[in-house]
């Protein structure tokens, strides 16, 4: 492969849709608080990339369950759950799969 084609590892994923995180956040509340928890999210991916730089929201997507946000890294995902859980309670559950180095995280309210 040329120089051309090197990649970061964020790059890659990205390049090849392969989310390591995978944030769902669903309920009445986000229904009616859709723009600012979005702005919350936005938020912990800019004070992420300070200390993982490689971390970054690859796709926000409405969906029938509620919206679904893809990251490149796990770091990011864990703290979007832990700053929506953090400023709007609700329930908030992890699902880890080590062999995928893959994080879900469902927060509802």
């Amino acid at each position: 492969a040329g120089a051309h084609e090197a990649r970061c590892p964020a790059c890659h994923r990205v390049h090849d849709r392969f989310p390591a995180g995978y944030v769902t956040l669903k309920g009445p509340f986000l229904a009616a608080h859709r723009d600012e928890l979005l702005h919350r999210v936005r938020n912990c991916e800019q004070t992420e990339k300070g200390d993982h730089p490689l971390e970054r929201i690859m796709d926000v997507e409405d969906g029938a369950e509620g919206v679904l946000v893809t990251t490149t890294g796990t770091h990011l995902a864990r703290r979007i759950g832990d700053a929506l859980h953090d400023a709007y309670k609700g329930e908030l559950d992890y699902r880890y799969n080590k062999e995928e180095n893959l994080l879900r995280v469902t927060w509802s309210r």
